[in-house]
């Protein structure tokens, strides 16, 4: 299994986003109603905020690839599965609190062929990697409640819950002023 960073250009986060990033988004849809695909998605769009987010220094992005046929030819052209991904974002700590610098992991997916067999522990073995480089004491996350999946995979890591986020439709909420 190759483990190999994204580069932020149309041609690897295009390739990125056909073989791992919308299978990874229409299966999370049917896990977790909220995020699904909505029916205006535009590729294009998406493929220009990904790179755009993941030019920052601050923004990485690795792929998982197997069954590699040339591991120096680019990611737009290399002969590979893409079995899996994990992004993350640098996270520092205001200086006005006492708060450790974290590395945020944004997505992080496995195609259901490679779950089981050590490639998750592989991809968060490379955002530990990057969180040290950075200086950061702490790796972050969020995952949706009905993820259980992932929920029991974290809890297995050592993940704890630190804080909830709680959400509500604005049309719902009933006060009294």
């Amino acid at each position: 299994m190759h483990i190999r960073r994204v580069r932020a250009a149309d041609g690897p986060i295009r390739r990125y986003m056909e073989e791992l990033w919308l299978p990874y988004r229409r299966e999370l849809g049917e896990v977790v109603e909220a995020q699904g695909l909505s029916s205006e998605f535009d590729i294009e769009a998406e493929i220009e905020w990904h790179i755009d987010r993941f030019e920052t220094a601050d923004s990485r992005l690795w792929v998982a690839l197997d069954d590699v046929d040339n591991s120096t030819a680019p990611l737009e052209e290399i002969g590979a599965t893409f079995a899996g991904f994990i992004s993350v974002d640098l996270e520092t700590g205001p200086s006005a609190f006492d708060w450790p610098d974290r590395l945020v992991v944004g997505e992080f997916y496995v195609r259901e062929l490679y779950r089981g067999a050590g490639l998750a522990d592989q991809l968060v073995a490379r955002a530990v990697q990057s969180a040290r480089e950075d200086g950061c004491e702490q790796l972050a996350l969020e995952v949706d409640i009905d993820n259980e999946r992932a929920l029991a995979y974290y809890e297995k890591l050592g993940f704890e819950v630190g804080k909830y986020r709680m959400r509500v439709p604005v049309e719902e909420i009933e006060l009294d002023v």
